[in-house]
């Protein structure tokens, strides 16, 4: 089957080229409240690109006025070489958009919606209905096209959702939180369908809180906080330059975690201690947990437990996204 597309995928290899989505100085202000504050990027065509940040960033509010719905303060916008502003109905054409929460029509049927939703663009039926199981096809829906949606499954509406959204061939698919409340296995198929996607060349621009889902499916991402950009790049490059290459997790128990922090830090940073061997850097300590940042953390858990300090857990894993999110705000990506 050939993927919904509209655009070629070896377009976003070309830097000169005009971009897919393009801001400057981009502000919205609700009030006294500064929403988006003054953040600029570029999204090439075809490229996965994701706004990282907790919940009130101003993540959604940027999508917003991407497809044609919020009117910027100030700045300059332009998606797909147009004015979202002064050409609002050419912008949303264009458009793929799949909200935070499904907005599917409960009484049709799977089929129905996909054909209901293209009609609204002024497509006409003949074309449709092929559509329908073109989509129902790459949704792996063709089974379930005659169901009603109300008995789908979370994972299928969310789908179902993403398909409908493809239905009038954008260039362009705005996905906001698109896994929330998805189990992990619906999760997976539902990344499957976003990367297919991404490969057929259609410029995907999602938000997210969930940092291996940002690592996943980003090329490329800015990580937001008060609606001001924190740091931009591709996962690997940001979490190479603001963190190390291992973290190591321990548990003392609440009320003794900030005080084994200092005598930690105390040891790992010691000449004697041997710092080189293990990369150290600092820690952070967190209500539950203290999260220990170093090149080598089996090296340090060694030399914690050599100088007998019993964690009651511990565990060794690769830094993400969210110890980058953590370093630069000193809060969690899901505050």
């Amino acid at each position: 089957m050939s993927l919904p597309s509209a655009s070629t995928a070896s377009a976003s290899a070309d830097p000169g080229a005009a971009p897919a989505i393009g801001a400057r100085q981009l502000t919205k202000r609700y009030g006294d409240f500064t929403a988006v504050d003054a953040i600029s990027f570029r999204i090439s065509r075809g490229e996965s690109f994701g706004l990282l940040g907790p919940n009130g960033a101003g993540k959604s509010t940027t999508m917003r006025m991407i497809a044609a719905v919020a009117a910027r303060t100030s700045g300059q916008m332009q998606v797909a070489g147009l004015d979202p502003e002064k050409q609002g109905p050419e912008v949303r054409a264009r458009l793929g958009v799949i909200p935070q929460q499904d907005n599917l029509d409960e009484e049709l049927s799977v089929r129905e919606n996909i054909i209901m939703y293209g009609r609204y663009f002024g497509l006409p039926r003949r074309f449709l209905r092929a559509k329908a199981d073109e989509l129902l096809e790459f949704a792996q829906l063709s089974h379930r096209g005659r169901a009603r949606v109300e008995d789908l499954s979370g994972g299928m509406k969310r789908r179902l959702t993403i398909a409908r959204a493809l239905v009038n061939e954008p260039d362009i698919l705005l996905l906001d939180e698109p896994t929330t409340g998805l189990d992990p296995q619906a999760r997976h198929v539902l990344w499957d369908r976003l990367f297919r996607l991404k490969e057929s060349g259609t410029t995907l621009v999602l938000t997210t809180h969930h940092m291996d889902e940002a690592e996943q499916l980003c090329d490329r991402l800015i990580v937001v906080d008060h609606g001001a950009i924190m740091a931009e790049g591709s996962p690997q490059r940001l979490i190479r330059e603001h963190s190390t290459r291992e973290v190591l997790e321990l548990r003392f128990g609440m009320d003794r975690n900030a005080e084994t922090a200092r005598l930690l830090e105390e040891l790992l940073t010691h000449t004697d201690a041997g710092s080189g061997d293990v990369g150290f850097d600092h820690i952070e300590v967190l209500p539950d947990r203290l999260l220990v940042y170093a090149d080598r953390a089996e090296a340090a858990l060694e030399k914690i437990f050599a100088a007998e300090h019993k964690p009651m857990t511990s565990l060794v894993r690769r830094s993400s996204l969210e110890d980058v999110f953590l370093r630069l705000t000193g809060r969690s990506l899901v505050d």
